[in-house]
C-alpha cells in the first residue's frame, strides 16, 4: 500500500485540495433539524458524506462530538468512517490521542489496528515527538497515516508553539524537522528509485491562521500538511496561499468544518465546491 501522504496527494490530483470537517456539534444537529443524540450523530455523518462524496478527497470526524454520547457515539463514528471510504474518500480522525509507553501502545491498537481505524489520526506531541513513535510505526505497517498537531490556528497555542529550544529552534521548528526526519527515514529506497519522492506516512497539522506568516520547513516535511482554521476561524483563501506558499504541490490540505456546514446537505456541497475552486486557483 501507498504511505498515506502519497494516497493523499494522488486524491488531491482527482479533486482538488480540501479537507471537510464532520462535526456534529449541538448547534449543528440542531440547524440540520436532527436530535442531539447518536442518531442525530449518524445521520449528520452519513449526510456529510453524502455532501462531499465525488466533491472532495477527504473528510475528517471531529471524535470529541462523537465520543460525548458513549459507545452508543462512537458507533456512529464507526458507520461514518465506513461509508466515508466506500463512497471513495480519505477519512483523517480528528482525535489528537498522545501520551507515553504503554498508553501509546494501546492507542496504536485502538486507532490504527482496531475499530476506531480511519485512514489517519491527528496526535499531540508534546509529551516527546519521539513518544509517539509507537503509533508511527503502526501507521508505517498498515499503511495509515499520523498527522501531528505543530502549529494550531487557535492564538492561544502560539505561546508553547514559538517557544525557543535550547538548541536555538522554535518548538514548531523542531516538530517540523523531526516529523521530515522520519519521513525520509520511511521513504529512502523509494527516494532512490524515484524521480520524484512519494509523500511520507508523517504529517503536521499547521494552522491556516489570518494574516499568517509562511511557515518554515515545511518544503522539506516529506509529508502533508493539514491546515485548518478556513471560514469560522477566520482564515481566507488567500492567506492559506501565503502561508504554504513553498510546499510541494498537492501537499498542503486546507479544511474547513463550520464554514460549509450551515445549510443542510445541498447548501454543503455547494459551498465545499465554491471553495474547493478558490483554492485550487490560489495553490496552483
Amino acid at each position: 500500500m501507498l504511505p498515506f501522504g502519497e494516497r493523499v496527494r494522488r486524491a488531491i490530483a482527482s479533486t482538488g485540495p480540501l479537507c471537510v470537517g464532520i462535526d456534529p456539534a449541538a448547534s449543528l444537529l440542531d440547524a440540520w433539524g436532527l436530535s442531539d443524540d447518536a442518531a442525530g450523530l449518524r445521520a449528520f455523518g452519513l449526510g456529510c458524506v453524502e455532501a462531499v462524496s465525488g466533491v472532495v478527497p477527504v473528510v475528517k470526524p471531529q471524535v470529541a462530538f462523537f465520543e460525548r454520547h458513549g459507545a452508543a457515539g462512537m458507533a456512529a463514528y464507526e458507520e461514518v468512517v465506513a461509508a466515508a471510504q466506500a463512497a471513495g474518500l480519505l477519512v483523517i480522525a480528528d482525535a489528537k490521542r498522545g501520551d507515553i509507553g504503554s498508553t501509546t501502545e494501546a492507542y496504536a491498537d485502538a486507532w490504527f489496528r482496531g475499530p476506531f481505524a480511519a485512514d489517519a489520526l491527528t496526535a499531540t506531541p508534546y509529551v516527546g515527538l519521539d513518544a509517539l513513535w509507537p503509533m508511527a510505526d503502526a501507521a508505517r505497517a498498515t499503511g495509515r497515516g499520523l498527522v501531528v498537531v505543530v502549529s494550531s490556528s487557535n492564538p492561544e497555542g502560539r505561546t508553547l508553539q514559538h517557544a525557543v529550544t535550547e538548541d536555538g529552534r522554535s518548538v514548531e521548528r523542531s516538530l517540523l524537522d523531526e516529523i521530515a526526519r522520519w519521513n525520509r527515514e520511511e521513504l529512502a529506497d523509494e527516494a532512490r528509485r524515484a524521480d520524484t519522492a512519494p509523500l511520507g506516512s508523517a504529517g503536521a497539522v499547521v494552522g491556516a491562521v489570518r494574516g499568517g506568516a509562511p511557515v518554515e520547513g515545511l518544503e522539506d516535511l516529506g509529508g502533508i500538511v493539514l491546515a485548518p482554521g478556513l471560514g469560522a476561524q477566520g482564515a481566507r483563501v488567500e492567506d492559506v496561499a501565503r502561508r504554504f506558499a513553498g510546499c510541494p504541490t498537492g501537499s498542503v490540505l486546507p479544511a474547513v468544518s463550520r464554514g460549509v456546514q450551515a445549510d443542510g446537505e445541498r447548501g454543503m456541497r455547494n459551498a465545499a465546491r465554491r471553495l474547493l475552486d478558490a483554492l485550487a486557483g490560489a495553490l496552483s
